[in-house]
C-alpha cells in the first residue's frame, strides 16, 4: 500500500485494513522483546544457568533470534542494580516502534483511543532508561508488569492496544470479491467492485512480467472506496469513490503528460476533469512531487456507471511504464506521434508492455538494420523515410506483434520477421508513391503534346492558328512540372530510394522540357506549309505523344509490381519496347522532314522553325526511350531482388 500518498489524499480509511494488519504484527514483536527483557535480567542475576529460548517465538513474530539469544546471554549485572546486554539499546528502541505502530492503528479506527494511548505511553517513558545500552533491573520490572487497577505499564498497554485492534480487526474481516481485497462492504457494493475488476481483468495480462494492479476496496461511511496502486511508483496511485450513481476519481502521477493522456481515455464518458495540479509529499522517492488530477461522472443509469468502472479498472494497466515507452517510440518518431501510438494501443487494448519486454526500440531498429541497411540511417526518424502516417502505423503494428507473440509464447525473432516483412512491403509502396508522382509528369508533358498537335491541326485545316495561346498554356505547364520534379527529388532524398527513380524523375523533367520548346517553335512556323512535310511533323506529334501514354502504363504497372501485384511486370516491360519503337519512328520522320526541307525551295524564316519543332519532337522521344531504359532497369532489379 501507498501510505504516504494516499494519507496525503486524505483517503486514510482505505489504509486501515492494513494497519490494523501491522498492528497485529507489531503486537507479537513486542511481547517477544518483553520476553527477552525479562528473560536478559533473570540470566544476569542466574549466569551460570542456561538462557532462556526464545528463538520459536522470535521466528513466528519475525524477530532476529540470533540477536535475541545473544542478548540474553550476555546480559551481565552493573553497579546500581543495572543490566547490560549487547543490542539492549536496539531492542529497547525496537520496542518502543512496536508500540507506536499499535497506536498508530489503533488510532487510525478511533482517534480517541490512539490519543490515549498516545498519553499513556508518554507517561510509561518518563524516567525509563528503555533504548539506551543499560537499563535497571527495577525499571524492566515496571515495564513487563501486568497492572490492574489504576497502575500502568508498557506490557498493560501493549495488552490493550491488542484487545483494540482486535476489535477492529473483526470490522475490518477481509473478503476477496472478483480478486480485489474488501473490507466491510455492503450487499450493493460487491457489483461496483466486480464492474471495476471485469475491465481490470480484461487487459491485466498486458503487464506481462510487471508488478502491480493490486486492488483493495471499502465501505467508508455513506461512500464505496477502491484503490489500485497500479505500478511501482510511490506516487502512482489510483482512488476510486462511488456513491449512488456519481463516481470520483482521484489520479496521481509523477508523468503529467501520463496524466493527460489517462484522461483521455474517457472521452466516451462526460466525466468533469480538474486541472492537473503539482502537489507535494514528503518521504517519495521521486523527490516528493507528483501531479493529481480528480474527475466526477454523474451517471444516467446504473448501467453507465458500472460501464465507466469498467472502463476505469480497464485503462490502468496503459499507465505502467507509459513513460519508458513514450521516450523508446520517441526515439523513432515525434513525440506528438509517439503519445499517438500509446493511446491507439490502449484504445485497441493492445498496450506496450510486450514491446518493452522485446527490446522496444531495439526491436525496430535491428529490423531496420536487417531489412533496409542502406535507406534507414542511425537515429533517423522512420517519418523522414517512410512519410509520417506510414511510420506511425509501422509502430502500431510492432506493438501488435510485440503483444500476440508473449500472449502466444513465440520468440522476438518471430516478431522482428513479421515486422520486417512489413517494413519491405511499406518501402516499396513508397516506391510506388514515387513512380506514381513521375506518372504525373508524363500526364503533364501529354498536355503539352496534345497543344503541339492542336496547333499543327489548325494549320491543316487552314483556320486561324492558336499556336501562341498553347505555347504560354506550355510554359505554364513546364512550371508546374517543375515544381513536381523538385518534391520527388526530396522525397526520393528523404527516402534514400532508387536511384532509378531519381534518372527517370530528370528523364521525365526533361521530356517536358523538349516537348515546352516545341511548342514555342510550332508558335512561330508559318500559315502554310507543305502538306509531306506537316504530315510527317503530325507523325512525329503523334509519336510523342503516344510516348507519354506509353510511359505512363508503364510506371502505372511498375508501381503495381511494387504493392506486390506481380501480373504487371509484363505490362511494365511491353511498355519499355513500345517506347524504343517509338523513339526509332521519331527518328525517321525528324529525318524526313529535314530532307524535304533543306531539298525544297523555302526561305529560312519558314525552315528554320519547322526544323527546330521537328528536333524537339525526336529529342522528346529521346528522353522517353531513355525514361524506358530506366524502367527496364528498375522493374529487372525488383525481380532479382
Amino acid at each position: 500500500m501507498k501510505s504516504r500518498i494516499v494519507e496525503q489524499l486524505g483517503q486514510a480509511e482505505i489504509l486501515l485494513p492494513g494497519l490494523v494488519a501491522e498492528g497485529l504484527r507489531a503486537n507479537d514483536r513486542a511481547k517477544v522483546r518483553l520476553s527477552a527483557l525479562q528473560a536478559a535480567a533473570e540470566h544476569a542475576h542466574e549466569p551460570h544457568g542456561p538462557p532462556a529460548d526464545l528463538a520459536a517465538e522470535c521466528r513466528r513474530a519475525g524477530v532476529d533470534a540470533m540477536a535475541t539469544r545473544a542478548l540474553i546471554a550476555g546480559a551481565r549485572p552493573a553497579a546500581n542494580g543495572v543490566i547490560e546486554a549487547p543490542g539492549l539499546a536496539k531492542l529497547g528502541e525496537a520496542l518502543l516502534a512496536d508500540v507506536e505502530a499499535m497506536i498508530k492503528a489503533a488510532g487510525a479506527g478511533d482517534p480517541s483511543v490512539g490519543k490515549a494511548a498516545e498519553d499513556r505511553l508518554a507517561a510509561t517513558r518518563a524516567g525509563q532508561s528503555l533504548g539506551k545500552q543499560h537499563i535497571a533491573e527495577t525499571e524492566i520490572a515496571e515495564l513487563t508488569a501486568v497492572t490492574s487497577g489504576e497502575q500502568d505499564s508498557l506490557h498493560r498497554l501493549v495488552m490493550d492496544l491488542h484487545k483494540a485492534l482486535n476489535r477492529l480487526a473483526a470490522q475490518c474481516a477481509e473478503e476477496v470479491v472478483a480478486g480485489a481485497h474488501t473490507h466491510g462492504l455492503q450487499p450493493d457494493d460487491k457489483p461496483l467492485v466486480a464492474a471495476f475488476m471485469r475491465g481490470l481483468d480484461r487487459t491485466r495480462a498486458l503487464k506481462f512480467n510487471h508488478p502491480g494492479l493490486d486492488t483493495i476496496a471499502i465501505r467508508s461511511g455513506a461512500r464505496l472506496v477502491i484503490q489500485n496502486d497500479i505500478g511501482t511508483t510511490d506516487a502512482h496511485v489510483l482512488l476510486v469513490g462511488v456513491e449512488g450513481l456519481c463516481v470520483t476519481v482521484t489520479h496521481t502521477d509523477v508523468h503529467e503528460p501520463r496524466a493527460k493522456f489517462f484522461i483521455g481515455l474517457f472521452d466516451a464518458f462526460p466525466v468533469r476533469w480538474s486541472g492537473l495540479n503539482p502537489e507535494k509529499a514528503e518521504g517519495l522517492a521521486e523527490g516528493a512531487a507528483f501531479y493529481l488530477v480528480t474527475g466526477r461522472y454523474d451517471a444516467e443509469s446504473q448501467e453507465r456507471r458500472d460501464a465507466f468502472l469498467e472502463a476505469i479498472g480497464a485503462a490502468l494497466v496503459f499507465l505502467i511504464d507509459w513513460n519508458k515507452a513514450r521516450k523508446a517510440l520517441r526515439k523513432l518518431v515525434s513525440n506528438g506521434d509517439a503519445i499517438r501510438v500509446l493511446d491507439w494501443a490502449a484504445r485497441h487494448e493492445i498496450g506496450h508492455r510486450g514491446f518493452l519486454e522485446l527490446g522496444g526500440t531495439e526491436l525496430v531498429a535491428a529490423t531496420v538494420r536487417h531489412a533496409t541497411p542502406a535507406r534507414i540511417g542511425f537515429g533517423e526518424e522512420l517519418g523522414s523515410v517512410l512519410g509520417r502516417e506510414a511510420a506511425v502505423d509501422l509502430l502500431r503494428t510492432a506493438l501488435r506483434l510485440s503483444t500476440d507473440a508473449l500472449r502466444q509464447g513465440r520468440s522476438a525473432r518471430s516478431v522482428r520477421e513479421a515486422l520486417e516483412a512489413d517494413l519491405v512491403r511499406r518501402i516499396e509502396r513508397t516506391e510506388s508513391a514515387l513512380l506514381t508522382t513521375v506518372v504525373r509528369q508524363m500526364g503533364l508533358a501529354r498536355d503539352i503534346a496534345v497543344g503541339i498537335a492542336a496547333t499543327l491541326a489548325d494549320r491543316q485545316a487552314h483556320t486561324p492558328s492558336t499556336g501562341g495561346a498553347n505555347a504560354r498554356r506550355a510554359k505554364r505547364i513546364e512550371k508546374k512540372a517543375d515544381a513536381i520534379a523538385v518534391d520527388a527529388r526530396s522525397a526520393i532524398l528523404r527516402s534514400q530510394g532508387s536511384a532509378a527513380i531519381a534518372q527517370m524523375v530528370d528523364a521525365a523533367e526533361n521530356a517536358i522540357d523538349e516537348l515546352e520548346q516545341a511548342a514555342f517553335f510550332a508558335s512561330l512556323m508559318p500559315p502554310r506549309l507543305e502538306p509531306t512535310v506537316l504530315g510527317t511533323l503530325e507523325d512525329l506529334c503523334a509519336a510523342a505523344a503516344a510516348g507519354t501514354e506509353a510511359a505512363a502504363r508503364g510506371l502505372e504497372a511498375a508501381a503495381g509490381i511494387a504493392e506486390g501485384e506481380s501480373t504487371e511486370t509484363d505490362d511494365a516491360l511491353a511498355a519499355t519496347d513500345r517506347l524504343a519503337d517509338l523513339e526509332h519512328a521519331a527518328d525517321n520522320a525528324e529525318r524526313a522532314v529535314t530532307t524535304v526541307v533543306l531539298q525544297g525551295d523555302g526561305d529560312v524564316r519558314t525552315a528554320l522553325p519547322v526544323l527546330e519543332l521537328a528536333r524537339a519532337l525526336e529529342r522528346a522521344t529521346d528522353r522517353l526511350s531513355a525514361m524506358g531504359h530506366l524502367l527496364h532497369h528498375h522493374v529487372m532489379a525488383g525481380l532479382s531482388g
